[in-house]
């Protein structure tokens, strides 16, 4: 049987990993890049006109919640990767929050198996740190491993005392593993529901302090330092954590950190007892978010990653205080950061394409190029594309979003996952 082609021509390439911005056109075979180069010739292949399009590697969001198993009617593996496609995200790690938490092999490869049945997109399962994510004792880390996880954490809290994620650090640093870190203070935290400050005040909404995620990033650095395990801070959302992250890179501890968009582009000011705009780690101050702006660019935060977290109306069509924690995000990610890093003047593309792509890829220790012989996941965006976001629309199940009815300048136009064009936009 011969084997399917697709000429991608006349696009713009953006490759961080090779350093290369500029015209050339990609010939795919099978799952597999072929060639790269300027106005290739591919009879009888399949053409997709890039015009005006940028051509990017495969995105990958490092964080993410499709809720199968046990949370169904919030979102699936078939929903929540329809979702990923739409963002222009090739793979995604799902965090192991589910239920039961995927704690253990039989979870990571029912997880696996329903991906290879319905998912658009690559599904990289992360694994719980401890059983059940209580903090009392390892889980099945290794045997998760065998099964295909790609890290360790306890995600919608922290890795429970310092000895226990001594413990998981060690032992992941021995499977070369990264352990990926939610770093919140329960002490601090407790009760809260948006970060303390005047607007927590004036709406009379209990406050969590900066520090409680800072607090824990200190911990978890320090017992970097003791293991030299690789420690990925999750959705880092103060820039006393991404300071930390800072110090630790210059003293060459291997630490790398996240943020999230709505983290980058929303404030505490902007919440009101509208609870789409309830998130954890709570939307930060002004300054904060300006701080992570400033790491985006300058290389102090490794990666964009949408903590997509869907929940089902009637859970969030409660009271502020009363409903659950977390935020969609995979449709809007991409021109998120387009406004506030490319058409803001604080990035050049190839900055968000890195954090999109090569970024993530280190942390998983996995590579992200166009060049023949890789994979071919590719994402086609446009800069300039004008649409408006509607959450009715969505491919993902769930419609807890603050950026419903928004319009942007930007938008991913085609997503490409081993070789097929999994999604397009109509225009």
């Amino acid at each position: 049987m011969e084997e399917r082609m697709l000429l991608i021509h006349n696009g713009r390439i953006v490759d961080p990993a090779r350093t290369f911005d500029g015209p050339a056109d990609v010939l795919i075979e099978g799952d597999r890049i072929a060639r790269v180069g300027p106005k290739l010739d591919a009879p009888g292949a399949q053409r997709f006109d890039a015009s005006g399009l940028v051509v990017a590697p495969g995105f990958i969001d490092l964080h993410c919640h499709l809720r199968e198993p046990g949370n169904e009617p919030a979102e699936t593996i078939e929903t929540g990767t329809r979702a990923a496609a739409r963002g222009g995200f090739t793979a995604v790690c799902c965090m192991p929050n589910t239920q039961p938490v995927n704690d253990n092999a039989a979870v990571t490869r029912f997880i696996l198996d329903r991906a290879a049945a319905s998912a658009s997109v690559r599904v990289w399962p992360i694994g719980a740190a401890s059983h059940g994510s209580m903090g009392e004792g390892l889980a099945e880390i290794a045997a998760m491993k065998d099964a295909g996880i790609v890290a360790v954490t306890d995600d919608g809290k922290p890795i429970a005392t310092a000895k226990l994620l001594r413990h998981v650090m060690e032992y992941a640093r021995s499977l070369d593993l990264p352990v990926i870190e939610h770093s919140e203070d329960a002490s601090l935290f407790a009760g809260g529901v948006m970060r303390e400050g005047p607007t927590s005040v004036r709406l009379g909404l209990r406050g969590i302090p900066a520090a409680a995620e800072s607090i824990c990033v200190a911990r978890d650095v320090q017992i970097c330092t003791l293991t030299g395990a690789r420690l990925h801070v999750a959705h880092m959302s103060a820039k006393e954590s991404l300071d930390l992250v800072r110090d630790a890179k210059r003293r060459g501890l291997p630490v790398t950190c996240e943020v999230t968009p709505h983290h980058f582009t929303l404030t505490d000011e902007d919440v009101t007892y509208d609870s789409r705009y309830k998130m954890n780690p709570p939307l930060a101050s002004r300054d904060h978010r300006d701080a992570l702006l400033t790491g985006l660019a300058d290389g102090g935060v490794d990666a964009i990653a949408t903590d997509h977290a869907p929940h089902t109306q009637a859970s969030k069509d409660v009271e502020f205080d009363r409903a659950p924690f977390g935020v969609t995000g995979f449709e809007t990610a991409l021109s998120l950061a387009l406004e506030a890093l490319v058409h803001s003047g604080r990035a050049p593309l190839s900055r968000l394409v890195e954090l999109f792509t090569s970024g993530p890829a280190r942390v998983l220790r996995k590579t992200r190029t166009i060049a023949a012989g890789e994979p071919a996941d590719l994402t086609l965006f446009s800069t300039e594309h004008r649409w408006t976001f509607r959450a009715a629309d969505s491919a993902s199940k769930s419609r807890n979003t603050p950026f419903d009815g928004r319009e942007f300048r930007g938008a991913p136009m085609a997503t490409i996952v081993a070789g097929r064009v999994v999604w397009q936009r109509e225009t």
